[in-house]
C-alpha cells in the first residue's frame, strides 16, 4: 500500500496530498495511479541495503512489470538499469533515455525479426538457449555476453510464477552451461556475465539464498573449465509485496544479509574476484505504488452472494482471474462509520471468470461508490487487454502533491485505427 495514503471523512481518500475525487472527476474510471516517491523510495531502499553489504551493486528494474516510459525515466534518474524480455521493452527503454550497455534482453523463443532487431539495438543480449547462442555468435560480434542458467531451483507465489526447475522453459541446464561459455571463447567473446531468475512473488529469503549459493558453484565450475572471470553475476528478480493484510513484506534486511553473505562467501572461498552482483526487481519497486480507482455501476443479489459490478475487470487486471491472485480493496469515501457487507467484485466482462475479488468485506456499497484496488503497480496495465473490444484506462503519476497524465485512456477510434475494412 502507498504510504502517503490518507483518508477523511469530509475528504475521501488522499494520495500524497492528492483527491482521489478529483482524479476521477477529471480522468474518469477505470484509472491506474501511480505514486512516483514510493517508486523512488522502494528503490533505494532495496539499492541502500544491498550496497551496504557489497560495493558493485546494479539493479535492472524488469521493465515487463511496468513499461511506462514516465515510470522508466524515474527509475533512470535513480541509477538503475534495464531488465527487457522483448524487443517492445527495448524500444521503450531507449524512448525513456536508456544507454543499450545499460539494457540485458533476456528473451526466450525469439524470432528472426527480434534478433535482427538486437543487432541493431546493440543492447547486452542473455542467451536463453544454445540455438540463440548460436545464432548470436554467428550474426554479432558482442563486446559481453550473459547466459541464462536454470539452476533447477524454482521459486514462486503460484506456479505460473516458477521459471527455474527440470522442466522449465527457460535458460540453459548446467550440464551444457561449460559447453556454452566455451563456444563463445572460441568465437573471440572475453567479456561474460552470467544469470539466473528462479520465480516471482517470494516473500521468503531462503529460496534467493539457496539459489545463489548453487549459481555462485557454477560460476566456479565455468572458471575452472574456461579460465573465464565474470564481469557481472546476475541473481535474477522475484521479490515479492504481501498483497493480503495478514502477509508480512520480504525481511529486507536478513535478504541482503543472507544473499549477500551467501554470494561474498563463495567469492572468497573460490577466489572468483570482484564481479557486479545484479538484481532484477521489478514488483517491488512499483507493485505497491499503484493504485486502480474503479466505479460501482451495479450492486445485484444472487441466491447466496451480493455482487458489486465495477467498470474495471480483467481486461484493466488480469492477475486475480489468471493466478488467482488477492488485491486487497478500499472505499475510497472513508466511511468508517458505514454498515459492513460482504461482496464479490464484478467485472463489465461477458466472462465468467470476470471478478475481482471474492467475499470482500467493505462498508455498504452503493452505485457511483469509488473502490480502489491497491497493489496494482506491477503486472497491472502491462497485462491489459481491448477484451470485449473494451478501452485500456489513463494511467496517472502523482509526485511532489501533483498529479499528471502519463497516458491518455483509449477511445473508441483506437479499437480500429489498425484495422483494414
Amino acid at each position: 500500500m502507498i504510504p502517503d495514503m490518507c483518508c477523511k471523512e469530509d475528504e475521501g481518500l488522499k494520495i500524497e496530498g492528492v483527491s482521489v475525487n478529483d482524479i476521477v472527476e477529471k480522468y474518469g474510471t477505470p484509472v491506474y495511479v501511480y505514486s512516483g516517491s514510493r517508486i523512488r523510495e522502494n528503490y533505494r531502499r532495496l539499492y541502500d541495503a544491498l550496497k551496504e553489504r557489497y560495493d558493485k551493486i546494479r539493479i535492472h528494474f524488469a521493465a515487463k512489470s511496468n513499461t511506462n516510459i514516465s515510470i522508466l525515466k524515474i527509475l533512470k534518474e535513480e541509477g538503475a538499469k534495464l531488465d527487457t524480455v522483448s524487443v517492445g521493452e527495448i524500444y521503450l527503454a531507449l524512448k525513456a533515455g536508456f544507454r543499450p550497455q545499460d539494457i540485458l534482453f533476456t528473451g526466450t523463443n525469439v524470432s528472426d525479426d527480434e534478433l535482427n532487431y538486437l543487432i541493431d539495438s546493440n543492447v547486452v543480449i542473455n542467451v536463453d538457449s544454445l540455438s540463440l547462442l548460436d545464432w548470436v555468435l554467428d550474426k554479432t560480434h558482442p563486446e559481453i555476453l550473459s547466459v541464462r542458467v536454470n539452476p533447477t531451483i524454482g521459486a514462486g507465489a503460484h506456479e505460473h510464477l516458477i521459471t527455474a526447475g527440470d522442466d522449465s522453459k527457460f535458460g540453459i541446464l548446467e550440464r551444457d552451461i561449460v559447453k556454452a561459455y566455451s563456444k563463445a571463447q572460441h568465437a573471440g567473446v572475453n567479456r561474460f556475465g552470467i544469470h539466473m531468475h528462479i520465480g516471482s512473488g517470494i516473500l521468503d529469503p531462503d529460496p534467493h539464498r539457496k539459489a545463489t549459493g548453487k549459481l555462485m558453484n557454477i560460476v566456479r565450475n565455468v572458471r575452472e573449465k574456461t579460465g573465464i572471470e565474470f564481469e557481472f553475476v546476475d541473481i535474477g528478480g522475484g521479490i515479492g509485496i504481501p498483497y493480503e493484510p495478514q502477509e508480512k513484506e520480504m525481511d529486507l534486511e536478513r535478504f541482503a544479509d543472507e544473499v549477500i553473505g551467501c554470494f561474498k562467501e563463495k567469492l572468497e572461498q573460490y577466489d572468483l574476484g570482484n564481479p557486479y552482483m545484479c538484481m532484477e526487481p521489478g514488483r517491488y519497486i512499483v507493485g505497491d505504488a499503484g493504485i486502480i480507482l474503479t466505479r460501482v455501476n451495479t450492486i445485484k443479489k444472487t441466491k447466496s452472494k451480493t455482487l458489486a459490478g465495477v467498470d474495471a475487470g480483467l481486461h484493466t487486471l488480469i492477475r486475480p482471474a489468471m493466478y488467482g491472485a488477492y488485491h486487497h480493496m478500499i472505499h475510497t469515501g472513508c466511511t468508517v462509520d458505514k454498515e459492513m457487507e460482504t461482496y464479490d467484485i464484478m467485472g463489465p466482462l461477458c466472462e465468467s471468470s470476470d471478478f475481482l475479488g471474492r467475499e470482500r468485506e467493505l462498508p455498504k456499497l452503493e452505485e457511483s461508490d469509488i473502490l480502489g484496488i491497491l497493489n496494482a503497480g506491477a503486472y497491472g496495465f502491462t497485462m491489459a487487454s481491448n477484451y470485449n473490444s473494451m478501452l485500456k484506462p489513463a494511467e496517472i503519476l502523482i509526485n511532489d502533491s501533483k498529479h499528471r497524465l502519463i497516458r491518455e485512456a483509449e477511445t473508441m477510434e483506437d479499437l480500429a485505427n489498425k484495422q483494414r475494412y
